[in-house]
């Protein structure tokens, strides 16, 4: 299930606490990154669980939207019970 969210949504959600995690490479996560959010590239996304809290609503992003929705999924499968999936960073940038 893919829970997209939107711009407004998504600010919400990290204001309140949520946890923001930018699934894309090291490299591209030092060119560009969104503020507090938390670089775990979705090819080590099975180490979330030493890094995130699984009680707290995580918000995932990447470039484009497809690895985001992978991760999302990964991270579903590992009982991380909220997680969004607001595709691309540039969606961040859009309110």
């Amino acid at each position: 299930m893919t829970n997209f969210i939107s711009c407004p949504e998504a600010k919400n959600l990290i204001e309140s606490g949520a946890q923001l995690v930018d699934v894309r490479s090291p490299m591209e996560y030092q060119q560009f990154n969104l503020p507090k959010a938390k670089n775990i590239p979705v090819q080590q996304i099975n180490l979330a669980a030493e890094e995130l809290d699984p009680e707290k609503p995580v918000v995932v992003y990447c470039a484009s939207g497809g690895r985001s929705a992978m991760a999302q999924m990964l991270l579903q499968q590992m009982g991380f019970n909220q997680v969004y999936n607001l595709g691309s960073a540039q969606n961040y940038l859009s309110c």
